[in-house]
């Protein structure tokens, strides 16, 4: 190369990288400006009169395999069809300005039964539409909350995912990924732009399990340690002493509603008998401060095993292979 094709070329290449520095610049300052999470809590919110819950047949059923339910402009709630499993768990879809949180992946592994990543690519991509925002500027993080197949299923439909990273199999994996040292103790704080979700151990259901609080719709995400059902209490000992943190953390902020990761049991208090595929009278999976601090209350006075009904709940209390409870030797609160 002479030296004046030399010249040329670093006169071409200054140019270009001061064209990308202000198409990078313009790009900037053209970007909307952040969602303040601050000052609007708590957001404005929803739950739906009803959800999808599967019907009498699940052969002939022509809801959709998830349910989408947009809460508020920066939450979704999608929860499965029952027609498709009959564990029907929900999970929380939480925005931020830089990330986005999705809590517990449903009962099914591959895309061709239903394809759940396809659901929250479609969501990511309503909420960027709405915020002026690049689908790929997002990462994802795809965590549960506890470690039971009907919660984690579908995580492997997320791996090769750009911009992704999800929870691991094991207890150990499951703390590391939130960076706690102090299970199930100590509280953690998950930044996801702007909107912070509080994350501590809540065992008792199963030993690795957490509790989420998202400090913008203020919700308490208690999964399967504490939900509109069979409460299948594993260790009562850990179970009750999470209890006990939920109620000391309700009692220093506020909480909108207390929300479980399943609806087992109906309006007017029936339980709904396991494997069922047709809940068309379902009690709302949104509970109260309240109704989680009486279901505290009147554990206090269960002294043995055996399957209680709070008003709200059933607690079960080490009777995991009981799963119709008309149909079991235990007495009943």
């Amino acid at each position: 190369m002479d030296r004046r094709t030399f010249l040329a070329a670093q006169a071409a290449a200054t140019m270009a990288g001061s064209l990308a520095g202000g198409a990078k610049a313009a790009a900037a300052a053209s970007r909307p400006a952040p969602v303040d999470f601050k000052t609007s809590a708590p957001a404005k919110g929803s739950f739906p009169d009803r959800w999808i819950c599967g019907s009498e047949s699940c052969m002939d059923n022509t809801d959709p395999p998830v349910h989408v339910h947009w809460y508020d402009p920066h939450t979704a709630i999608l929860r499965q069809n029952k027609a498709y499993s009959y564990e029907a768990p929900f999970a929380p879809l939480y925005f931020g300005n830089d990330r986005v949180l999705l809590l517990d992946e449903g009962f099914t592994q591959l895309r061709n039964d239903w394809d759940l990543r396809g659901v929250v690519d479609q969501c990511i991509a309503q909420w960027c539409a709405r915020n002026g925002r690049d689908p790929a500027s997002l990462e994802l993080l795809v965590a549960f909350s506890h470690l039971h197949d009907d919660h984690f299923a579908a995580t492997n439909q997320f791996a090769d995912r750009p911009r992704t990273r999800y929870m691991g199999l094991t207890h150990e994996e499951m703390v590391g990924f939130w960076g706690m040292t102090n299970f199930p103790e100590e509280r953690v704080t998950l930044d996801l732009g702007g909107r912070d979700i509080l994350i501590w151990g809540s065992p008792g259901h199963v030993i690795s399990e957490f509790a989420y609080y998202d400090t913008y719709t203020q919700i308490l995400y208690t999964g399967d340690m504490f939900y509109r059902g069979r409460c299948y209490i594993s260790f009562w000992d850990h179970w009750f002493a999470s209890m006990q943190r939920l109620i000391d953390f309700c009692d220093t902020h506020p909480v909108s509603h207390v929300m479980g990761c399943h609806v087992e049991i109906s309006k007017d208090g029936q339980d709904y008998p396991y494997g069922l595929t047709w809940q068309p009278d379902e009690a709302p999976v949104q509970m109260t401060v309240e109704q989680l601090r009486h279901a505290f209350e009147f554990a206090k006075t269960i002294t043995k095993p055996g399957i209680y009904f709070t008003g709200t709940v059933f607690l079960c209390n080490q009777t995991r292979s009981t799963t119709t409870i008309d149909q079991n030797p235990y007495r009943y609160g």
